[in-house]
């Protein structure tokens, strides 16, 4: 592999900063943001170390190549010209996925069909064969279309980051791992710092604390694509696990608080924070968030409150969120961060938000509401 690649890490909207911001503490420095995509620059050992360490992206995609196609015939040449034979052996397993926005091409079969006759058609004269098995290493190939711009990636991922490992337990409107560790770091919480999540759900917003509050890294029960590629060293990635290991801080003193009106949210909460070994740094309690409290004067609300499939009543979303203002109230000198698609939450609520970010929890369009409380004496 090249000493220099053009990577690029994907990001839910709105989390874009939080993915680069993440990059920068690696140290890959280089890089621009563009349309959900972060594009920086790194090697082999980058590959390994984002897809351990990003808690916020979506995937690592190695960039191939970047070209004008407003036509079938630009596409498929333009294709045929990049050197594949680098990243693909001969038994390459490639299918080749697709998008296109706001482009002439806007038939994604058509364009991934396209994609695909080039590339074999350029590995036919590299390996001097018709016939590719296929049986090998999956290299999937992503042609995505932007204003007629087609850039050529191969996935280094395969799973999403979201998927941890972690969470076999799931609620009925479970939130992304990737979008609750976004939420911790748009806050700015920090691991000395109280925490409570009053409606839990299945626990994911607390068990992304425990993790960032322990320092383990987000992909280590995680399996990569990249990890089969015969052109990535398999001691590059045993390096970096091994590293992953030696970062987790077993003796942190976490404050985090999880709990929800529902048993069976928190028996599945305790349960996936026990796969995610952070069960013992999370107090779980089954309590009406009315009830909850707190000893510590300073300290963060994040949650994901109950909408959609969990609260179909307008007049049960209504009194929800009434009441969390009415009592967050009594957490004076608390900072609040409430995810939710109401648009008339801030009225509901009682108080207007100190500031709001735009976010997709899925495919369902949400506002971040922040209200701060006051700094705690230095």
């Amino acid at each position: 592999m090249k000493d220099k690649m053009t990577l690029v890490a994907t990001a839910t909207f709105g989390l874009e900063a939080m993915v680069s911001r993440e990059l920068k503490w690696l140290g890959y420095t280089d890089q621009h943001t563009d349309n959900g995509r972060i594009y920086f620059t790194g090697d082999a050992e980058a590959i390994c170390k984002t897809n351990m360490w990003l808690r916020c992206a979506n995937r690592i995609y190695l960039q191939v190549g970047k070209f004008k196609a407003e036509t079938f015939e630009e596409l498929f040449q333009n294709t045929k010209a990049l050197p594949w034979e680098e990243y693909l052996p001969v038994d390459a397993n490639f299918p080749v996925d697709g998008k296109s926005a706001k482009s002439k091409l806007f038939s994604v079969s058509d364009c991934q069909a396209i994609v695909k006759k080039a590339i074999v058609e350029r590995l036919k004269l590299f390996y001097d064969k018709e016939i590719f098995p296929e049986t090998g290493a999956r290299y999937k190939i992503e042609v995505a279309l932007q204003k007629d711009i087609a850039t050529l990636s191969i996935d280094t991922t395969g799973h999403s980051l979201h998927k941890r490992g972690y969470r076999e337990e799931v609620g009925d409107a479970p939130i992304k791992e990737t979008l609750a560790a976004g939420l911790l770091y748009v806050s700015r919480w920090k691991p000395d710092r109280a925490l409570l999540d009053p409606m839990c759900g299945t626990g994911t917003i607390p068990i992304e604390a425990a993790l960032i509050g322990m320092n383990i890294a987000p992909g280590l029960n995680q399996t990569f694509d990249a990890e089969n590629w015969k052109q990535m060293d398999k001691s590059l990635w045993k390096k970096t696990r091994e590293d992953a290991r030696s970062r987790i801080n077993h003796d942190v003193n976490l404050r985090i608080y999880a709990s929800d009106i529902n048993y069976f949210a928190i028996k599945s909460a305790m349960e996936n924070a026990k796969r995610a070994g952070v069960f013992d740094k999370i107090h779980f309690q089954k309590m009406d968030f009315r009830e909850t409290s707190s000893r510590y004067k300073y300290g963060f609300i994040i949650t994901n409150p109950p909408y959609g499939e969990r609260l179909s009543r307008d007049d049960d979303i209504v009194k929800l969120y009434k009441d969390m203002g009415n009592h967050f109230k009594t957490f004076e000198t608390w900072s609040y961060y409430i995810i939710t698609p109401h648009e008339k939450f801030e009225s509901l609520f009682g108080r207007r938000a100190d500031k709001k970010r735009k976010l997709f929890n899925g495919n369902i369009k949400c506002d971040y509401y922040q209200f701060y409380g006051p700094k705690p004496p230095f």
